[in-house]
């Protein structure tokens, strides 16, 4: 079971936000590559990157911030937020990224999550499913479909997705602990290795995802809670063994 630490980008600065409020941010760090290094030295072994301003505006303000991490640290990272293209995915991955997650792109256009899968490989390509109230949330969470979480879960398993991330967005950033069991419903209905998000504030909360390994869930993000004190990293990694 891996925590992958979140690092959220926005004008080249980590920063969260509540529930993916764009109006309601909190600045961490004004160098994100000195926060990931953090992580790292703290035992992180796998990062949870998000460019915010791709996911709200479909373009990046945060290449120059990407690279830094990816040069400062020596575990591999994720990166999430606006990549709705094939030349987006190759440029980020050619940065030295490990894999790229793809969230509005999955309900707008299947065909590139096929033919990304098809160019990189399933270890590259990750979808993120951001639900609220198990609808799924597009655009930055600024938008809720109609499509159910799970629908369109099974729909990127036929095409070849073998790792989702999903974030239950009415939880995310408040503190009040994950979903658990929309979490494992999805990883049990759909067979897929499931990357929890969304909530986890405790080393409760740790413990709860953790306990859901043997049903596919195999990570867990978490953001706020590393940034606030409210959980310690050295101590969430020791308590997983």
């Amino acid at each position: 079971m891996q925590i992958l630490p979140a690092i959220d980008l926005k004008n080249g600065k980590c920063v969260r936000l509540l529930q993916g409020k764009k109006d309601r941010e909190t600045i961490y760090s004004d160098d994100p590559a000195r926060m990931a290094l953090r992580w790292q030295n703290e035992g992180a072994s796998y990062l949870h990157l998000v460019d915010l301003d791709g996911a709200f505006e479909g373009t990046s303000r945060n290449v120059e911030a990407i690279r830094s991490i990816v040069e400062a640290t020596d575990i591999p990272a994720e990166l999430g937020g606006g990549i709705r293209d094939m030349g987006a995915i190759t440029r980020l991955l050619s940065l030295g990224l490990a894999r790229v997650i793809l969230g509005t792109a999955a309900i707008t256009e299947p065909e590139l999550v096929r033919k990304a899968i098809e160019r990189f490989g399933p270890q590259k390509i990750v979808v993120g499913i951001d639900a609220s109230k198990g609808q799924v949330a597009v655009k930055g969470w600024e938008e809720i479909s109609e499509v159910p979480a799970l629908e369109l879960t099974l729909k990127m398993k036929g095409l070849g997705v073998e790792r989702i991330i999903y974030t239950d967005i009415s939880k995310d950033g408040m503190m009040v602990g994950p979903n658990i069991a929309a979490t494992k419903q999805l990883a049990q209905k759909s067979g897929l290795k499931v990357i929890a998000s969304g909530g986890i504030s405790s080393l409760e909360d740790v413990q709860q995802v953790a306990a859901l390994e043997p049903f596919g869930i195999d990570g867990m993000i978490i953001g706020k809670a590393l940034y606030e004190g409210a959980i310690n990293l050295k101590e969430a990694l020791t308590l997983l063994g």
